[in-house]
Parts: C-alpha cells; sequence; structure tokens
C-alpha cells in the first residue's frame, strides 16, 4: 500500500512540474492561431504601406477599428477614437512629402486567442529631408468584417550615427 502511495504522490508530482513548465507557452492550436490568421493581417499591413506611400492617410486608416474606443499612444500621448487618430495622422503628416516612404519589417506574430493578436515590428519612414524609424505595438481583433488594429503604440527610435 506505501508503495502505491509514493508511486502516485510521484506520479502527480511529475504531473504538476510538467504542467508548469508548459504555462505560458500555448499550442498553435490552443492560441487560435492560423496561418490564415497571420496572412490576413499581413495583407492589411500590406495594404497600409500601399495606401501610405500613395499619400492615402484616409485609406491607410480603413485597418484601424472605426470606433470611439480605438486608441493610438505614442510620443505626443494617446489619441483616442478612430477621429482622434485620424486628426493626428493628418496634423503629423499634412503633405505627402511629409508622409514619404513607409516601410514594415520584422514583423512578430503572437494570437492571443481566436479573435486576438499582437503584433510587433519596426517601421522605416524614409523622406525626402531625412529619415526616422521605430518601432510599433499593435493589438488586433478579428471582427466580421476582418482583422482591425484596436490598439497602437508607436515609437521613434533614434540611431546615433
Amino acid at each position: 500500500m506505501r508503495k502505491s502511495f509514493q508511486f502516485l504522490l510521484t506520479a502527480g508530482s511529475f504531473l504538476c512540474l510538467c504542467s508548469l513548465v508548459t504555462q505560458g507557452q500555448p499550442s498553435p492550436r490552443a492560441s487560435g492561431e492560423r496561418p490564415a490568421d497571420r496572412e490576413a493581417i499581413g495583407a492589411v499591413l500590406r495594404a497600409q504601406e500601399s495606401a501610405w506611400n500613395r499619400g492615402d492617410v484616409d485609406t491607410f486608416l480603413q485597418g484601424y477599428w472605426h470606433s470611439p474606443q480605438l486608441t493610438f499612444s505614442g510620443s505626443s500621448g494617446v489619441a483616442r477614437g478612430w477621429d482622434g487618430v485620424l486628426a493626428r495622422y493628418k496634423k503629423n503628416y499634412p503633405d505627402r512629402a511629409a508622409m514619404g516612404h513607409l516601410d514594415f519589417s520584422e514583423l512578430e506574430f503572437r494570437f492571443l486567442g481566436p479573435d486576438a493578436a499582437l503584433v510587433l515590428g519596426k517601421w522605416h519612414l524614409h523622406r525626402e529631408k531625412d529619415e526616422l524609424g521605430g518601432v510599433f505595438t499593435l493589438v488586433w481583433q478579428r471582427f466580421p468584417d476582418g482583422w482591425k488594429i484596436v490598439h497602437d503604440h508607436t515609437s521613434t527610435v533614434t540611431t546615433k550615427s
């Protein structure tokens, strides 16, 4: 009887240890990740790059959730609501020269569930007068009409020459 109890205790400890080791590492299936989701979000980002590079801020913003609850955090603070985010972009990028050419790179996707994702990446603007870039964190949500950005935190990173 004592050996059976020790076996159960040891087996139970092993199972608990295995559970602790795998916590924080959800399987792709458990996190809701599907290649189609990654591709759908990637397509929105490519459409945003294309719209930006045409100088079309309104189309660029189609990748964002058209809601008063949309948020954008950056060096000038927090912009709230789709109209607030649009106003921020139009103020900071009033014309084609200010917009320059945008590239996104080093994208990392983390699916938080079947309808939520986090995308980390870098952005780079090449303009006639200068270049700048930085990093971003985008929180995505799946809606009936597709994946939309519900929160954007973008920072400029200065590089030393």
